[in-house]
């Protein structure tokens, strides 16, 4: 007669095996959610007035944030730069950081604070008050008629927000390094233009068109699965904003080193070639 396993040992298996359940549950979300933007599930006058929610609404915030993030990365790497007699070096070395991580990391990020808590929030609500149940009722699949149109809002707007960071990023640290430590124009912008290229910025692209599509699902996955009451709605507003800013974090990482292996195989370095 074999004996159940020491307590001990479920106690330590039942995180992972919570995380996997989670795991699976999200992705059969994100797989309706998929069928539902393919067959056109919902309207689009909701598509339009969530895409005004998560673009027009966000812009002031994501270019203030660009700005001053510019401006920092300029003041701070200034001085490390200065004393070797690299501050020319300065424009490369902060736009290829504000286009390639920087940009899409915090345009992601303000999102998932501004939006993806509000989104979970507003579907949280609709469950407490049973606004789900009854689309349910009425014959409406509700994961396709609500994820579907904050999924393709942020799938399509957030590299556009992106791109607005970027700008304004390079704004900002041009306007230090220019105006107010008064480096060389021309080499500034030479050196600008041999090391950021086009895989820069397409990098920096495709990470927002993920991040805005893991940021979403997260945020609505939370929202369907709140729990009664005002503190259910706010912990998933909360649960929502943390989750997606680790997500963002770990998606980033896993493709950064991606696209450095694919850019190795592409164009392989000089001695690679010579071998």
């Amino acid at each position: 007669m074999s004996s159940a396993p020491p307590a001990s040992s479920r106690n330590w298996v039942a995180p992972f095996a919570d995380a996997a359940v989670a795991l699976g549950d999200w992705s059969l979300f994100a797989f309706r959610t998929l069928v539902g933007i393919a067959g056109r599930a919902f309207s689009g006058r909701e598509l339009l007035r969530v895409s005004v929610e998560v673009g027009a609404n966000s812009v002031g915030v994501v270019a203030i944030t660009g700005m001053f993030i510019g401006m920092v990365l300029a003041v701070q790497a200034y001085g490390q730069f200065h004393t070797i007699g690299l501050e020319t070096s300065l424009g490369a070395v902060i736009h290829i950081s504000v286009v390639r991580e920087l940009g899409p990391v915090l345009a992601a990020v303000m999102l998932a604070g501004r939006i993806g808590s509000a989104m979970a929030a507003e579907l949280a609500t609709m469950r407490v008050t049973e606004q789900i149940d009854a689309l349910a009722c009425l014959g409406v699949d509700p994961v396709k008629y609500l994820a579907g149109p904050r999924l393709t809002a942020c799938v399509l707007l957030l590299p556009f927000l992106t791109v607005l960071a970027d700008v304004m990023g390079l704004m900002g640290s041009s306007l230090i390094c220019l105006h107010v430590y008064n480096i060389d124009n021309y080499h500034y912008w030479r050196h600008t233009r041999e090391f950021v290229k086009v895989w820069d910025v397409t990098v920096g692209l495709v990470k927002a068109l993920v991040f805005g599509g893991a940021l979403s699902l997260i945020a609505c996955h939370r929202g369907f699965n709140s729990k009664p009451g005002a503190a259910g709605v706010g912990r998933a507003a909360t649960e929502a904003f943390v989750i997606s800013f680790v997500a963002i974090l770990m998606i980033d990482f896993v493709l950064a080193m991606l696209a450095n292996t694919v850019y190795a195989l592409l164009w392989p370095p000089a001695s690679a070639q010579v071998a």
